[in-house]
């Protein structure tokens, strides 16, 4: 598929950075220097790309934002007849996706392979409000829902509506003790808040309820919607639950006001979910060879989009930045073995990249020298996050794998050079990385933000609105190709390329293989400047798919 294209001048200047084959040489940063224009596209995508100054030089916002215009156009023409309009996991938009990546990539040559995954396949629910009220509200089904009708009363458990809101509602089996759901069509109405959606609907059932509506915590201008997420995961230890659950009854999701009608005394409701079905969808994996085939740079993001829409910041933007690199490198002649994935059923519970780890011998696995993951990277009301794999801001609830420190350091060095403030991330594991380091291997990432509301103080550093989300839309049929920063992505992009190279030569500052230098004018990294703090609490942001 030829990609013809003019590629525009940068709007940044090329970067100055030194890395040795020894990993990141830590010094005070140079000036950049002055932009150069870009060559036409035919140029870039057919010249070996092996240097900082050609490889950024060619890494343009032009480049990454026509992928992103591409799925959106897929998901505009998407006529799948059940969720129309999106590249969620299942329809035909991530069908397409698949094949947009995949065909690009083997054209530039590389080694592409569509590993299956099973994902499941939830229809539309409802949830109708039937006493003291009638009316019909906006829902959605949790991953591991049962199926089945239920009509009947609707049991509040443990739920707060004022003051600050805060809610352990469901988190434990106490909760439902002294409420009776010995009926035959008791509906459970529990708060979001605390612990694992999972953990909520696992005791609902247990207690003896036939259907679990999760409504929004409402403590927050994020925590006010509609909530659908995965309900999996359990908080441990859960006698006979310790990990991925399903359940056998109805789990829908419901926003804040519909909770607190839902909450009315005498209120009774009809809950009608389908029996979800299996389908299989593929991650995209490309490979390029390098001089060592056993040790293995890899870089990730997810390619699915949730059901509500086309998902262009959730996940388009990750996504393309990671395809325009792998385009653009496709010439290199690497030391190091290159591998770019992009992962199915992210949305439902990093079934994707799940899958592929667990489906590597372990001997396949140790050749894995690090992973980096892109889960947005543009958002319009963006803060500049990474990682944080030294644990300098917030305590990991994960094992982080030795040797990720230098992933974070490398993203850190880089923000510092341009100038660009950054804070931390926690490092949760609640992305595409999280299999990765359960096996050990080391792992980092960038993050812009997602539905956590910005601050005055973040406004005043990043610029935006202060009191709007990081991405109003995230989730949302608004996160189109309207709905991303042009500084941040380009910004993102470009560190996305800048590490890829880097690691492509050299993984000795990670886990201690000796490499060589990036061809080319050599360049130099200052000692990082620091996050600049701005989460006291919350976890940076992070995405989270598991959690209440």
């Amino acid at each position: 598929m030829t990609r013809g294209r003019t590629r525009g001048a940068r709007r940044t200047a090329s970067r100055a950075v030194a890395v040795g084959a020894g990993g990141l040489l830590l010094a005070v940063g140079l000036p950049a220097t002055a932009a150069v224009a870009a060559p036409g596209g035919a140029g870039c995508d057919n010249r070996n790309n092996n240097t900082y100054d050609k490889l950024l030089e060619c890494m343009t916002l032009e480049g990454v934002v026509e992928h992103m215009e591409a799925f959106q156009k897929i998901a505009d023409n998407s006529t799948d007849p059940v969720y129309p309009g999106t590249r969620a996991a299942g329809t035909d938009g991530y069908a397409d996706s698949v094949e947009y990546v995949a065909d690009l990539l083997e054209d530039a040559g590389y080694q592409v392979t569509r590993t299956p995954v099973e994902i499941t396949f939830n229809f539309p629910a409802e949830l109708r409000q039937l006493t003291p009220v009638a009316a019909d509200y906006e829902t959605g089904v949790f991953t591991g829902s049962g199926s089945g009708t239920v009509e009947g009363n609707v049991i509040p458990v443990d739920i707060n509506l004022e003051g600050d809101r805060a809610s352990t509602s469901g988190c434990e089996a106490a909760d439902f003790a002294a409420l009776d759901f010995s009926g035959d069509s008791d509906i459970a109405l529990v708060q979001r808040g605390t612990c694992f959606f999972g953990t909520k609907a696992y005791y609902a059932e247990e207690a003896g309820a036939e259907a679990v509506v999760i409504f929004n915590q409402g403590n927050s201008p994020d925590r006010e919607g509609l909530v659908v997420a995965d309900a999996t995961s359990v908080d441990e230890p859960i006698p006979g639950a310790p990990g991925p659950v399903t359940h056998g009854i109805p789990v829908v999701g419901a926003s804040f006001a519909d909770g607190v009608a839902l909450a009315q005394e005498g209120s009774t409701a009809y809950v009608d979910v389908l029996p979800a079905e299996t389908r299989t969808d593929y991650n995209v994996i490309a490979e390029l060879p390098g001089k060592n085939p056993g040790n293995v740079v890899m870089a990730g993001a997810h390619l699915d989009s949730v059901i509500e829409g086309p998902g262009i910041n959730d996940n388009g933007s990750g996504s393309a930045a990671l395809l325009e690199t792998a385009l653009l490198m496709g010439n290199t002649k690497p030391e190091n073995t290159l591998r770019f994935a992009w992962w199915a059923g992210e949305e439902q519970g990093l079934l994707g990249s799940a899958a592929y780890v667990e489906g590597l011998s372990q001997d396949e696995r140790d050749r894995i020298a690090l992973y980096m993951n892109y889960d947005m990277v543009g958002s319009p009301n963006y803060v500049f996050m990474v990682y944080d794999a030294d644990e300098s801001t917030y305590p990991a609830p994960v094992p982080v794998p030795e040797g990720s420190e230098a992933l974070e350091d490398l993203y850190e060095g880089y923000y510092t050079l341009i100038g660009e403030p950054y804070d931390d991330a926690e490092y949760s594991g609640r992305s595409d990385y999280e299999a990765f380091i359960l096996n050990g291997i080391p792992s980092g990432g960038l993050f812009t933000g997602a539905e956590v509301i910005k601050t005055e103080e973040q406004a005043a550093i990043w610029g935006g609105t202060a009191g709007e989300q990081f991405d109003p839309c995230y989730h949302e049929a608004c996160d189109t190709i309207e709905n991303y920063d042009a500084h941040a992505l380009e910004v993102n992009g470009d560190l996305i390329a800048f590490a890829m190279l880097t690691f492509a030569y050299s993984t000795e500052s990670v886990n201690g293989v000796p490499g060589k230098p990036v061809p080319g004018r050599p360049m130099t990294l200052p000692e990082p400047a620091g996050p600049e703090g701005t989460f006291p609490e919350g976890g940076g942001g992070a995405a989270h798919h598991h959690d209440a």
